[in-house]
């Protein structure tokens, strides 16, 4: 027996349910350098939401976000009164929905 051997344990993905959307939103702004990812992530957390969020390099900051339709709503109407934060404009799109467990941060 190998003690050792660490068993790796897999999180289900959360379920895809018919009210279950995916958004890319790209937010042009006083987005960088304000703490923006940390609160957006924390926000999606709270609302139960997965994705991720990204800086780019041309100072915006990418954002796929999914969950259920009004959560998503509320969410982007909550990153509009970040404190730090100045949103001038968000790119949102549909996009297609994928399996997954958490919200992260990325580099």
């Amino acid at each position: 027996m190998d003690w050792f051997r660490r068993q790796e344990k897999k999180t289900p993905s959360r379920p895809i349910t018919a009210d279950t959307v995916r958004r890319r939103v790209v937010f042009h702004g006083q987005v960088q350098g304000v703490g923006f990812r940390w609160q957006a992530a924390n926000l999606a957390r709270q609302m139960g939401l997965t994705g991720w969020v990204r800086n780019c390099d041309d100072g915006t900051v990418e954002m796929e976000v999914q969950g259920p339709g009004a959560n998503l709503d509320e969410m982007l109407a909550d990153i509009r009164r970040l404190r730090y934060v100045r949103v001038d404009r968000m790119e949102v799109s549909d996009i297609a929905t994928v399996p997954e467990q958490e919200f992260r941060v990325t580099y």
